[in-house]
């Protein structure tokens, strides 16, 4: 499973460890993604997504379908598949 939030399009990113000595490795700081089931009213049903913190401070702000309207996912599709047609284009 991709670890891309469904609603923001949060994505890996790159950076360093550095250490004490200032030796530099590689690492990736991954986006704090949780698995949430949310009501939606417009539909009337769960929907699951995969979405990060901070896509869930956006639903309790404007509630799951105006968050989703913002991002571009469209009603009854599914918002992994949405999320990444959002990052395609």
């Amino acid at each position: 499973m991709s670890k891309i939030c469904a609603l923001t399009g949060r994505r890996p990113r790159t950076g360093n460890n550095v250490s004490h000595s200032n030796r530099r490795t590689k690492r990736r700081f991954l986006p704090n993604l949780q698995n949430k089931r949310l009501w939606s009213e417009e539909e009337g049903r769960f929907v699951r997504m995969r979405i990060s913190t901070a896509g869930m401070r956006l639903v309790n702000r404007h509630g799951l379908d105006e968050a989703m309207r913002r991002s571009g996912i469209k009603k009854g599709s599914k918002p992994q598949a949405a999320a990444t047609s959002i990052l395609q284009a």
